[in-house]
Protein backbone atom coordinates (compact mmCIF):
# COMPACT_ATOMS: atom_id res chain seq x y z
CA UNK A 1 0.00 0.00 0.00
CA UNK A 2 1.20 3.33 -0.81
CA UNK A 3 2.06 5.63 2.20
CA UNK A 4 2.20 9.48 0.95
CA UNK A 5 0.59 10.65 -2.27
CA UNK A 6 1.32 13.97 -4.05
CA UNK A 7 -1.08 15.41 -6.49
CA UNK A 8 -0.30 17.62 -9.55
CA UNK A 9 -3.07 19.91 -10.93
CA UNK A 10 -3.37 21.25 -13.91
CA UNK A 11 -6.16 23.95 -15.30
CA UNK A 12 -8.69 26.21 -13.19
CA UNK A 13 -10.22 26.47 -9.94
CA UNK A 14 -12.26 23.08 -11.21
CA UNK A 15 -9.34 21.08 -11.45
CA UNK A 16 -8.27 22.40 -7.97
CA UNK A 17 -11.97 21.68 -6.61
CA UNK A 18 -11.66 17.86 -8.19
CA UNK A 19 -7.71 17.55 -6.92
CA UNK A 20 -9.18 18.51 -3.09
CA UNK A 21 -11.92 15.74 -3.69
CA UNK A 22 -9.01 13.23 -4.83
CA UNK A 23 -7.33 14.27 -1.77
CA UNK A 24 -9.71 13.51 0.56
CA UNK A 25 -10.65 10.02 -0.71
CA UNK A 26 -6.81 9.08 -0.35
CA UNK A 27 -6.55 10.10 3.10
CA UNK A 28 -9.90 8.56 4.07
CA UNK A 29 -8.54 5.42 2.78
CA UNK A 30 -5.12 5.82 5.10
CA UNK A 31 -2.63 7.82 2.46
CA UNK A 32 -0.79 10.87 3.74
CA UNK A 33 0.40 13.74 1.94
CA UNK A 34 3.85 14.32 0.90
CA UNK A 35 5.61 17.55 0.55
CA UNK A 36 6.62 17.07 -2.43
CA UNK A 37 6.71 14.86 -5.30
CA UNK A 38 9.86 13.29 -4.64
CA UNK A 39 9.13 12.37 -1.41
CA UNK A 40 5.70 10.41 -2.51
CA UNK A 41 4.61 6.78 -3.32
CA UNK A 42 2.07 7.71 -5.39
CA UNK A 43 1.63 10.29 -7.78
CA UNK A 44 -1.56 12.03 -9.21
CA UNK A 45 -1.60 14.15 -12.15
CA UNK A 46 -5.07 16.03 -12.61
CA UNK A 47 -5.12 17.55 -16.27
CA UNK A 48 -6.92 19.97 -18.54
CA UNK A 49 -7.66 19.19 -21.75
CA UNK A 50 -8.84 22.66 -22.87
CA UNK A 51 -5.73 23.52 -25.11
CA UNK A 52 -3.24 21.35 -26.99
CA UNK A 53 -0.71 23.14 -25.29
CA UNK A 54 -2.08 21.97 -21.47
CA UNK A 55 -1.98 18.86 -22.72
CA UNK A 56 1.25 18.48 -24.25
CA UNK A 57 2.81 19.69 -21.14
CA UNK A 58 1.43 16.36 -19.67
CA UNK A 59 3.71 13.94 -21.79
CA UNK A 60 6.80 15.48 -20.40
CA UNK A 61 5.62 15.20 -16.54
CA UNK A 62 7.36 11.47 -15.91
CA UNK A 63 10.29 12.67 -17.18
CA UNK A 64 10.38 15.92 -15.06
CA UNK A 65 10.10 13.75 -12.13
CA UNK A 66 12.92 11.61 -12.98
CA UNK A 67 15.01 14.75 -13.05
CA UNK A 68 14.00 15.93 -10.01
CA UNK A 69 15.02 12.37 -8.67
CA UNK A 70 11.52 11.31 -7.68
CA UNK A 71 10.47 7.72 -8.05
CA UNK A 72 6.75 7.37 -7.25
CA UNK A 73 5.76 3.53 -6.95
CA UNK A 74 2.65 4.31 -8.92
CA UNK A 75 1.67 7.38 -11.15
CA UNK A 76 -1.66 8.19 -11.91
CA UNK A 77 -3.28 10.53 -14.86
CA UNK A 78 -7.21 11.98 -13.92
CA UNK A 79 -8.82 15.11 -15.33
CA UNK A 80 -10.29 15.36 -18.49
CA UNK A 81 -8.70 13.11 -20.84
CA UNK A 82 -10.00 13.15 -24.48
CA UNK A 83 -11.23 9.48 -25.42
CA UNK A 84 -7.73 9.63 -28.52
CA UNK A 85 -5.19 11.00 -26.10
CA UNK A 86 -5.94 7.69 -23.53
CA UNK A 87 -3.77 5.60 -25.62
CA UNK A 88 -1.20 7.72 -25.74
CA UNK A 89 -1.16 8.40 -21.76
CA UNK A 90 -1.12 4.23 -21.29
CA UNK A 91 2.18 4.23 -22.14
CA UNK A 92 3.48 6.91 -19.67
CA UNK A 93 1.12 6.73 -17.30
CA UNK A 94 0.86 3.24 -14.76
CA UNK A 95 -3.24 3.69 -14.47
CA UNK A 96 -6.03 6.22 -15.66
CA UNK A 97 -9.03 6.64 -13.46
CA UNK A 98 -11.66 8.44 -13.83
CA UNK A 99 -12.39 11.37 -11.54
CA UNK A 100 -13.75 10.24 -8.03
CA UNK A 101 -17.22 11.64 -6.60
CA UNK A 102 -16.93 14.26 -4.12
CA UNK A 103 -17.00 12.57 -0.44
CA UNK A 104 -15.76 16.48 1.60
CA UNK A 105 -16.65 19.76 2.27
CA UNK A 106 -14.61 22.45 0.65
CA UNK A 107 -14.42 26.36 -0.27
CA UNK A 108 -14.42 25.32 -3.52
CA UNK A 109 -17.62 24.09 -4.44
CA UNK A 110 -18.35 22.39 -7.72
CA UNK A 111 -22.84 22.57 -8.45
CA UNK A 112 -22.47 21.27 -11.69
CA UNK A 113 -20.42 19.37 -14.24
CA UNK A 114 -20.12 19.15 -17.86
CA UNK A 115 -21.67 21.34 -20.73
CA UNK A 116 -23.99 21.83 -22.99
CA UNK A 117 -22.65 24.79 -24.93
CA UNK A 118 -19.99 23.46 -27.50
CA UNK A 119 -17.98 26.65 -28.04
CA UNK A 120 -15.84 25.68 -31.38
CA UNK A 121 -12.49 25.72 -29.34
CA UNK A 122 -13.42 23.52 -26.46
CA UNK A 123 -13.60 20.04 -25.20
CA UNK A 124 -15.05 20.42 -22.19
CA UNK A 125 -18.30 18.67 -23.95
CA UNK A 126 -16.44 15.58 -24.97
CA UNK A 127 -14.03 15.22 -22.08
CA UNK A 128 -17.03 16.22 -19.12
CA UNK A 129 -19.99 15.46 -20.88
CA UNK A 130 -23.44 17.39 -20.58
CA UNK A 131 -24.30 19.33 -18.04
CA UNK A 132 -25.26 17.97 -15.07
CA UNK A 133 -26.36 19.79 -12.06
CA UNK A 134 -25.63 18.92 -8.36
CA UNK A 135 -28.54 18.94 -5.85
CA UNK A 136 -28.91 22.53 -4.19
CA UNK A 137 -29.76 20.96 -0.79
CA UNK A 138 -26.37 19.09 -1.13
CA UNK A 139 -24.73 22.23 -2.40
CA UNK A 140 -25.85 23.69 0.64
CA UNK A 141 -24.86 21.44 2.92
CA UNK A 142 -21.16 21.52 1.63
CA UNK A 143 -21.14 25.50 2.07
CA UNK A 144 -22.51 25.55 5.71
CA UNK A 145 -20.13 22.95 6.70
CA UNK A 146 -17.23 25.00 5.26
CA UNK A 147 -18.46 28.04 6.75
CA UNK A 148 -18.73 25.77 10.00
CA UNK A 149 -15.10 24.61 10.01
CA UNK A 150 -14.00 28.22 9.93
CA UNK A 151 -13.70 28.72 5.54
CA UNK A 152 -14.08 32.17 4.59
CA UNK A 153 -13.98 32.44 0.85
CA UNK A 154 -16.90 30.08 -1.01
CA UNK A 155 -15.93 29.36 -4.84
CA UNK A 156 -18.78 27.98 -6.55
CA UNK A 157 -17.53 26.33 -9.61
CA UNK A 158 -18.71 25.04 -12.89
CA UNK A 159 -18.05 25.52 -16.53
CA UNK A 160 -20.99 27.51 -17.10
CA UNK A 161 -22.32 28.26 -13.43
CA UNK A 162 -25.45 30.42 -15.08
CA UNK A 163 -27.00 27.63 -16.35
CA UNK A 164 -27.37 26.06 -12.81
CA UNK A 165 -31.12 24.30 -12.01
CA UNK A 166 -32.10 21.82 -9.50
CA UNK A 167 -35.81 21.57 -9.84
CA UNK A 168 -37.06 24.89 -9.01
CA UNK A 169 -33.92 26.26 -8.07
CA UNK A 170 -31.73 28.31 -10.53
CA UNK A 171 -28.71 29.68 -9.79
CA UNK A 172 -30.23 33.15 -9.19
CA UNK A 173 -32.21 31.05 -6.55
CA UNK A 174 -29.02 29.03 -4.71
CA UNK A 175 -27.30 32.00 -4.85
CA UNK A 176 -29.54 34.23 -2.92
CA UNK A 177 -30.00 30.64 -0.48
CA UNK A 178 -26.09 30.36 -0.02
CA UNK A 179 -26.08 34.78 1.17
CA UNK A 180 -29.14 33.52 3.67
CA UNK A 181 -26.49 31.48 5.31
CA UNK A 182 -25.35 32.52 8.44
CA UNK A 183 -22.05 33.16 9.35
CA UNK A 184 -18.79 35.35 8.56
CA UNK A 185 -17.80 34.48 4.88
CA UNK A 186 -17.84 35.95 1.06
CA UNK A 187 -18.84 34.19 -1.79
CA UNK A 188 -17.80 33.84 -5.43
CA UNK A 189 -18.35 31.42 -8.46
CA UNK A 190 -16.58 30.79 -11.79
CA UNK A 191 -17.77 31.08 -14.64
CA UNK A 192 -20.74 32.31 -15.82
CA UNK A 193 -21.48 32.63 -19.53
CA UNK A 194 -22.91 35.59 -20.95
CA UNK A 195 -25.70 35.04 -22.88
CA UNK A 196 -27.46 33.17 -20.09
CA UNK A 197 -26.84 36.62 -17.52
CA UNK A 198 -30.33 37.44 -16.27
CA UNK A 199 -31.12 40.06 -14.75
CA UNK A 200 -32.97 38.34 -12.25
CA UNK A 201 -29.49 37.27 -11.40
CA UNK A 202 -28.01 41.19 -11.49
CA UNK A 203 -30.61 42.14 -9.04
CA UNK A 204 -30.15 38.97 -6.70
CA UNK A 205 -25.97 39.94 -7.07
CA UNK A 206 -26.58 43.31 -6.21
CA UNK A 207 -28.50 42.78 -3.09
CA UNK A 208 -26.09 39.91 -1.44
CA UNK A 209 -23.88 41.32 0.76
CA UNK A 210 -21.96 38.43 1.27
CA UNK A 211 -21.20 38.20 -2.53
CA UNK A 212 -17.68 38.83 -2.65
CA UNK A 213 -18.15 41.94 -5.87
CA UNK A 214 -15.56 39.75 -8.58
CA UNK A 215 -17.23 38.66 -11.88
CA UNK A 216 -15.43 36.57 -14.04
CA UNK A 217 -16.99 37.14 -17.43
CA UNK A 218 -15.53 35.75 -20.52
CA UNK A 219 -15.59 37.66 -23.73
CA UNK A 220 -13.27 35.87 -25.71
CA UNK A 221 -13.34 38.07 -28.84
CA UNK A 222 -14.32 41.66 -29.36
CA UNK A 223 -15.30 41.12 -33.15
CA UNK A 224 -18.86 39.70 -34.17
CA UNK A 225 -17.24 37.86 -36.49
CA UNK A 226 -15.34 35.49 -34.11
CA UNK A 227 -17.27 35.03 -31.73
CA UNK A 228 -19.71 33.93 -34.20
CA UNK A 229 -17.37 31.36 -35.76
CA UNK A 230 -16.48 30.21 -31.65
CA UNK A 231 -20.23 29.30 -31.09
CA UNK A 232 -20.50 32.19 -28.47
CA UNK A 233 -23.92 32.94 -29.06
CA UNK A 234 -23.64 36.90 -27.74
CA UNK A 235 -22.52 39.71 -29.74
CA UNK A 236 -20.09 42.36 -28.47
CA UNK A 237 -22.80 45.08 -28.18
CA UNK A 238 -24.72 42.44 -25.96
CA UNK A 239 -21.81 42.12 -23.86
CA UNK A 240 -21.37 45.37 -23.57
CA UNK A 241 -25.19 45.77 -22.46
CA UNK A 242 -24.80 43.36 -19.79
CA UNK A 243 -21.90 44.69 -18.60
CA UNK A 244 -23.12 48.40 -18.13
CA UNK A 245 -26.29 47.03 -16.03
CA UNK A 246 -23.96 44.92 -13.77
CA UNK A 247 -21.95 48.03 -13.31
CA UNK A 248 -25.27 50.11 -12.81
CA UNK A 249 -26.05 47.82 -10.30
CA UNK A 250 -22.73 46.86 -8.68
CA UNK A 251 -20.23 50.00 -9.40
CA UNK A 252 -18.14 48.42 -6.75
CA UNK A 253 -17.67 44.94 -9.06
CA UNK A 254 -14.39 44.26 -10.04
CA UNK A 255 -14.40 42.58 -13.57
CA UNK A 256 -12.37 40.29 -15.05
CA UNK A 257 -12.36 38.36 -18.27
CA UNK A 258 -10.98 35.53 -20.55
CA UNK A 259 -9.52 36.07 -24.24
CA UNK A 260 -8.46 34.00 -26.59
CA UNK A 261 -5.73 35.75 -29.12
CA UNK A 262 -4.94 34.28 -33.04
CA UNK A 263 -8.04 32.59 -33.40
CA UNK A 264 -8.43 30.83 -36.95
CA UNK A 265 -9.02 33.29 -39.23
CA UNK A 266 -8.73 36.73 -36.96
CA UNK A 267 -7.70 39.64 -38.97
CA UNK A 268 -5.75 42.73 -37.78
CA UNK A 269 -8.93 44.55 -37.71
CA UNK A 270 -11.05 41.61 -35.63
CA UNK A 271 -8.13 42.10 -33.04
CA UNK A 272 -8.16 45.52 -33.28
CA UNK A 273 -11.93 45.36 -32.36
CA UNK A 274 -11.20 43.53 -29.14
CA UNK A 275 -8.61 45.75 -28.25
CA UNK A 276 -11.26 48.65 -28.84
CA UNK A 277 -14.00 46.72 -26.43
CA UNK A 278 -10.72 46.54 -23.61
CA UNK A 279 -10.08 49.70 -23.36
CA UNK A 280 -14.14 50.46 -23.76
CA UNK A 281 -14.39 48.20 -20.53
CA UNK A 282 -11.49 48.47 -18.76
CA UNK A 283 -11.04 45.04 -16.87
CA UNK A 284 -9.42 44.89 -13.85
CA UNK A 285 -7.97 41.59 -15.06
CA UNK A 286 -7.63 39.40 -17.96
CA UNK A 287 -6.67 35.76 -18.82
CA UNK A 288 -5.53 35.69 -22.47
CA UNK A 289 -4.64 32.80 -24.26
CA UNK A 290 -2.85 32.19 -27.39
CA UNK A 291 -5.12 29.68 -29.66
CA UNK A 292 -3.78 26.47 -30.12
CA UNK A 293 -5.31 23.62 -32.36
CA UNK A 294 -7.17 21.23 -30.12
CA UNK A 295 -8.63 17.74 -31.04
CA UNK A 296 -11.89 17.06 -31.39
CA UNK A 297 -13.00 20.44 -31.39
CA UNK A 298 -14.80 21.66 -34.42
CA UNK A 299 -11.89 24.70 -34.59
CA UNK A 300 -9.64 21.85 -34.89
CA UNK A 301 -10.45 22.06 -38.38
CA UNK A 302 -10.01 25.24 -39.63
CA UNK A 303 -6.87 26.50 -40.87
CA UNK A 304 -4.21 27.57 -37.81
CA UNK A 305 -3.19 30.71 -39.97
CA UNK A 306 -1.97 32.94 -37.22
CA UNK A 307 1.76 32.77 -36.61
CA UNK A 308 3.32 32.11 -32.88
CA UNK A 309 4.97 35.69 -33.76
CA UNK A 310 1.66 37.69 -34.12
CA UNK A 311 0.11 35.90 -31.23
CA UNK A 312 2.68 36.64 -28.97
CA UNK A 313 2.58 40.17 -29.80
CA UNK A 314 -1.55 39.92 -29.50
CA UNK A 315 -1.26 38.75 -26.23
CA UNK A 316 0.84 41.17 -24.72
CA UNK A 317 -1.20 44.01 -26.08
CA UNK A 318 -4.43 42.35 -23.98
CA UNK A 319 -2.20 42.40 -21.29
CA UNK A 320 -0.81 45.74 -20.82
CA UNK A 321 -5.03 46.90 -21.63
CA UNK A 322 -5.60 45.73 -17.71
CA UNK A 323 -5.95 47.25 -14.60
CA UNK A 324 -4.02 44.20 -12.83
CA UNK A 325 -2.21 42.04 -15.45
CA UNK A 326 -2.28 38.60 -15.17
CA UNK A 327 -2.38 35.67 -17.87
CA UNK A 328 -3.32 32.27 -18.74
CA UNK A 329 -0.75 31.43 -21.69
Amino acid sequence: MFMKYHILTYGCQINKADSERIAAGLEKRGYKAANSAKEADLVVVNMCSVRQSAVDRIFGIPMKLKELGSKPKKLVLTGCILRKDRKKFEKIFDEIKKMPQRDCPSALIPISNGCNNFCTYCVVPFTRGKLICRSHQEILKEVKKAVESGLREIWLLGQNVNDYKSKTVNFAGLIKTVNDIPGDFKFFFMSPHPKNFSDELINILSQCKKYGRYLNLPIQSGDDGILKRMNRNYTVGQYKSLVKKIRLKMPDINLSTDAIVGFPGETVKQFENTVKLFKTIGFDIAYVAKYSPRSGTAAFHLKDDISREEKNCRHKILIKLTKHPSFVS
